[in-house]
């Protein structure tokens, strides 16, 4: 049953919306059926007086006993409606479903015909703050993260709330599951996997998202089985052998069974694997690696030696064990200031973030971590090489420390020290890149956003037509990671070097380093020291390390994006007070500062949303955030990440000491200690099934730059031929980035055994292919 409303205002005695007369849909009257049966078309008559004039929106009440799919509503005298939402039968949601005309209006610009309805849309989304969210309702609200931990389960599955005081942190989607027995302050966990953790009815994943990440999960348990079996049979302390468990890798362990069998069970090889078949990341590979595959950990080293910021009084000596003599040797025949002044020196320091855990870590069964500091040095061919790794542990005693440190290799027995050293790194590497890097900065900092946005921005605002396509599928993704990767004894913990302290981890660095003012693209550059500001550059800024693909290429879609958001902000913000008086838009950012983030929200870094440059700012930020930099962050996971003997994401030994027990166990067998201090078999298979299907696209994946939906603008020209622009853009950077991948002088993208730098091409193919930048947070 129907209503139409017009734009317009009907009086008699009071102001109200014109209303056609109730349109009732019959299922048994004639409709068109999609190929696949999946879409059905109906016709519907709506009666309306010859004065009713344009019409703004349409009421919608479910009369049937099933929900169903409002795609769109389309009338003859061109007028639109882009529904795209679930409608639950009225017995479950007795509100009228509104939709309005597919034109966008600022707030002080809306037709008086649908303003109140406009308001009460945006109050129904919002509910009330109270009660058990259902599956069919559509309320977004804020909760702190009180629901990762199950104390009913013992003591084993306890974690501490994050957000707050003691480990402060976004917020993410309330659920308002009941509390948990044994700690009422907690929320009860799922009881299992099957019930499935509460986001808006929208936000579900389509049927084809679904199915995929349903398949990849059975795939997942089945390659897991022999590791498992394996790895029962030979225990923990049985040497790593992960090549036995990926095509094509020579020796099989799966016994007698039969060809097509033993390859179902077995991996892709990552693109890593297949270009150097090696236990070993080779001193290039690694620098490489620092630059294109996970590149937002280096920094430009300022000051040499780099000094902690850590309180003394607590962790001991700020002192860096680093010297002259360790790296004088490395450097081309520089002296260490001219080295520093010529931004030759970079590192990747880890001591600060790591120290205050390492305690717990290595407490923890199987995990031994250092804090770590690698110095690295930009080479006269534009690539680099690491020359120092500085391996630092508590002491327990504030007036000592214990660091050492390890140079590239001069004899056998430094090289496999070398080695370890590097492993050591790559580990520390793996849990920055996704507790911080990745899960903090875009989905978990990202999610308020979006909340903000449905609660705060009518779908008739043109910020909220912006943002949508880079909403889709997020906060489903987060609700899956809490439900089975984040959580108490989830993939993350059990597969990465903090352990069981995992999210306090993430924690500690939204609280000492997260800005959102610093995770703009030029802004983080410039932080980090890999560029400067210049106006005479195309973007703003120069870059330090001239050959850095993923700074190349970031920049020319950070640029695109921001042409793109400039030209849309300005379309609709002609002026100042339009963005100060646009009370939507305000609101927006307030409550995604005070409820979205409450533990920064007297953070004196926030930046002003006054006027339209301040908007086009925080908006392309976000686009790049959930769309380029995710991309770089999550799709190269297992492509450049899966294979596990050079980029281990824990290990379980120490280096060992010339005075410990194990070091003759290590000089006797140099790679049998190597290879057992590895995650083993189990781990290496399951956290390998885990990234293959989080770098996997899916085939109903949207690309940045895609046009599909222009239609829906029919009445802004000046709009569809920025999209039209910004798609033609992502076409002509994904051959810019084609051509410098086969340039010789591009030796960090180009040459034997290196790995053409592919992340931020803008389209790909289903699976892990290493490329493809999605619209939004997919995975």
């Amino acid at each position: 049953m129907s209503n139409l409303l017009c734009c317009n205002i009907k009086i008699k005695g009071r102001m109200e919306a014109k209303l056609s007369k109730k349109t009732v849909l019959e299922l048994s009257e004639d409709h068109k059926v999609d190929e696949k049966g999946r879409i059905s078309t109906y016709k519907v008559e709506f009666i309306v007086d010859s004065d009713f004039g344009i019409p703004g929106a349409v009421t919608v009440v479910n009369g049937f006993d099933n929900e169903f799919f409002l795609e769109s509503i389309t009338m003859a005298q061109n007028v639109h409606f882009a529904c795209k939402s679930w409608v639950q039968p009225n017995k479950l949601d007795p509100e009228k479903r509104i939709f309005f005309v597919n034109k966008v209006y600022l707030p002080c610009e809306t037709p008086i015909g649908v303003k109140e309805l406009r308001e009460k849309e945006l109050k129904q989304l919002r509910g009330d703050g109270w009660g058990l969210r259902v599956s069919s309702d559509r309320i977004y609200d804020y909760d702190v993260y009180n629901d990762l931990g199950d104390s009913d389960k013992g003591d084993r599955f306890a974690r501490p709330t994050l957000g707050g005081q003691h480990n402060p942190y976004p917020t993410r989607c309330r659920t308002g599951r009941p509390p948990s027995t044994v700690d009422t302050k907690m929320e009860s966990r799922p009881s299992d996997e099957s019930e499935l953790i509460y986001v808006p009815r929208d936000e579900e994943l389509g049927d084809i998202k679904q199915e995929v990440i349903d398949q990849g999960k059975l795939m997942a348990m089945l390659k897991n089985i022999m590791p498992a079996l394996v790895d029962k049979i030979m225990g923990n302390e049985g040497v790593f052998n992960i090549d036995y468990f990926i095509k094509e890798s020579g020796q099989s362990i799966m016994f007698n069974l039969g060809g097509a069998v033993q390859e179902f069970f077995k991996f892709d090889p990552p693109k890593t694997f297949s270009r150097e078949k090696s236990h070993f990341l080779l001193d290039d590979e690694f620098g490489r690696q620092v630059l294109a595959a996970f590149p937002l950990g280096i920094e430009r080293l300022k000051v040499f030696p780099p000094a902690s910021k850590l309180d003394p009084s607590k962790y001991g000596s700020v002192e860096s064990a680093l010297k002259e003599e360790h790296i004088i040797g490395h450097i081309e025949g520089m002296s260490i200031q001219q080295a520093l002044e010529e931004n030759k020196l970079f590192m990747l320091d880890y001591h600060d973030a790591y120290l205050p855990f390492l305690d717990r870590i290595n407490a923890l069964e199987e995990r031994k971590a250092y804090a770590t500091t690698t110095i690295l040095f930009l080479t006269k061919m534009g690539t680099l090489k690491p020359i120092a790794i500085q391996l630092a542990l508590p002491t327990g005693n504030p007036n000592t420390s214990s660091k050492q440190v390890l140079t590239p290799p001069k004899d056998a027995t430094s090289k496999w020290l070398w080695q370890l050293g590097k492993a050591h790194v790559c580990s520390n590497d793996a849990g920055v890149h996704t507790l911080v890097h990745h899960w903090l900065r875009i989905h978990a900092c990202m999610e308020p956003l979006i909340i903000a946005t449905h609660r705060q921005l009518s779908v008739m605002h043109p910020i909220f037509k912006l943002l949508h396509p880079h909403m889709r599928y997020t906060l489903k993704t987060n609700a899956i990671a809490r439900q089975t990767l984040i959580n108490a004894e989830g993939t993350i913990e059990t597969d990465h070097t903090p352990g069981r302290y995992c999210m306090q981890f993430s924690s500690a660095a939204y609280k000492d380093w997260w800005r959102f003012d610093m995770e703009g693209f030029p802004a983080d550059l410039i932080r980090r020291g890999l560029a400067v500001p210049d106006a005479t550059q195309p973007h703003g800024i120069r870059l330090l390390i001239e050959d850095y693909p993923y700074a190349a290429d970031g920049l020319l879609i950070w640029s695109s994006i921001k042409k793109l958001v400039r030209t849309y902000v300005n379309h609709y913000y002609k002026n100042s007070n339009a963005v100060s008086s646009d009370n939507e838009l305000q609101s927006w950012y307030r409550e995604f500062i005070n409820l979205g983030h409450p533990d920064h929200k007297n953070a004196s870094w926030w930046p002003k949303l006054d006027i339209p440059e301040d908007l086009t700012s925080m908006l392309t930020t976000v686009i790049w955030l959930v769309s380029a930099q995710h991309a770089v962050l999550n799709f190269g996971q297992y492509p450049y990440g899966g294979y596990v003997p050079i980029r281990p994401p824990l290990m379980r030994k120490l280096i060992p000491k010339e005075e410990d027990p194990e070091y003759s166990d290590f000089v006797m067998d140099p790679q049998r200690y190597f290879l057992s201090s590895l995650p083993s078999l189990f781990q290496a298979s399951r956290f390998m099934a885990v990234i293959n299907i989080g770098s996997a696209h899916s085939p109903d994946e949207e690309y940045i730059g895609q046009t599909k939906d222009l239609s829906s603008w029919s009445g802004e020209p000046e709009i569809i031929d920025a999209f039209n622009q910004f798609s033609m853009e992502m076409k002509s950077i994904e051959m810019e980035i084609k051509r410098r991948n086969a340039d010789p002088k591009l030796r960090n993208r180009c040459g034997v055994n290196v790995l053409p730098y592919e992340l931020l091409i803008p389209s790909s193919e289903r699976g892990a292919t290493g490329r493809g930048v999605p619209n939004s947070v997919t995975a």
